[in-house]
Parts: C-alpha cells; structure tokens; sequence
C-alpha cells in the first residue's frame, strides 16, 4: 500500500471510503448471541424462524395504531371496551400485540396526554412500529417529566395553560396508546380516511391529529 494512501480517498468505485463501523459487542449483546445460538441447538426454534420474526416487527408501522384511532372515532361501542381493555379490544381487531399490556389514553378538551419511558425504550411496537431515535434519547426521556409542556411546545403542541398534560411512564409490563382528538370538520369522512389523519406522534402525544386540510 502507498504511504501517501488516505482513507478519505475515493474508493475504485468511486465512492469516498466510509469509517469502519466496528466495536466490542456489549454485555446484552453476547448474551442475546448466546441465548438465540442455545435455543437453536436446542431445537426449541431455528434461525429462520427468528429472522422471520424479525423481520415481520420490522415491518410494523403505525398504520395499526391509526385504524384503532379512526374506529375510535366512529364507534362508540369501541371506544369504551377500549378504554376498559385495550388489549383485547384491539386484539379483537385483529392486530398482534402479543402479550402486552396495552392501556389507551383518550385526549380531551382538558387533558392532553404524552408517553415516556423513563427507564429505556418501551413502546407499543406491536401497534406502531418501531419507535423513534428522539424517543430513546436520554433529553426526551428526563425532560419530559420535568418540563412537558415546553418539550411538547419544542414539537409544535401548543395547549392553552387551562390543558392539564399527563405524562405516562411506559414499562417493560405495561405501554401505552394516545388517542388524540379527533379534528373538526370530519364528520363525514369514513375510518379509512380518518385514519390518514393519525400520526405516530399523535398516538405519543407528541403530535396532534392532521388537520383535513393537511393529508
């Protein structure tokens, strides 16, 4: 090799050279290798099987979480079997949420709800997907037990000073769901259409609702 050969160089196909990525493997990490290597000695499942699953939690998307909403919306029956069980309603749904705990927390007029998880990164990835990075983040995480509404104001939710905001600690047990307010203006719009209106960030509480206007 050149002495003069610089990483920062193009490479022959004519892409810069990108930094090595590599580093230790964590504590976590080695257990998590040692457990699934055990499991498939063992029998109990195979290596196929985990990468299906793996890529069946990565495909998840808020788009199941938005049709709970927009039924929410529309049916009242189901709004408060949810509110009572949230797990077995939306199981009932048909969406896979597994195990979990599921607690739904409704917006109103009053009441402004955001979700956390002051320990790590639990979060309803059955329901909505994969979280978000600013959701992992140690600021979210602390700042917003400490200061919500200035955090949900750095996201552009401005609620009158009359809005009690509740914040909610998710678990490794126990996640939950914001059922944002529904938008004025839609009365006539079908689930389908309704559920274009919910994003991520409104089922957080980070966001609102879209506007109409706004799909």
């Amino acid at each position: 090799m050149p002495h003069d050969h610089h990483h920062d160089h193009l490479s022959p196909s004519g892409h810069p050279y990108r930094p090595d990525d590599d580093h230790p493997l964590t504590y976590w990490q080695q257990m998590e290798i040692a457990v699934r290597e055990l499991l498939i000695e063992k029998g109990v499942t195979t290596a196929a099987e985990i990468n299906a699953q793996i890529g069946a939690m990565d495909a998840r998307s808020p788009a199941d979480g938005a049709r709970v909403v927009a039924r929410v919306w529309t049916d009242d029956a189901f709004r408060e079997a949810l509110l009572a069980d949230a797990s077995a309603a939306t199981r009932a749904m048909g969406c896979d949420i597994g195990p979990m705990q599921l607690i739904a927390l409704e917006n109103t007029e009053d009441v402004h709800n955001v979700v956390v998880c002051t320990l790590c990164s639990c979060y309803p990835r059955n329901l909505l997907g994969l979280p978000p990075d600013w959701y992992k983040s140690r600021a979210y995480r602390s700042r917003t037990v400490k200061e919500p509404r200035k955090v949900l104001a750095e996201f552009g939710v401005t609620l009158p000073d009359s809005t009690t905001i509740r914040v909610h600690d998710s678990t490794a047990d126990m996640r939950y769901v914001v059922i944002p307010r529904r938008p004025e203006g839609t009365k006539s719009m079908n689930e389908d259409q309704l559920a274009a209106l919910v994003t991520r960030d409104s089922m957080i509480g980070t966001g609102l609702a879209k506007a109409p206007r706004d799909r």
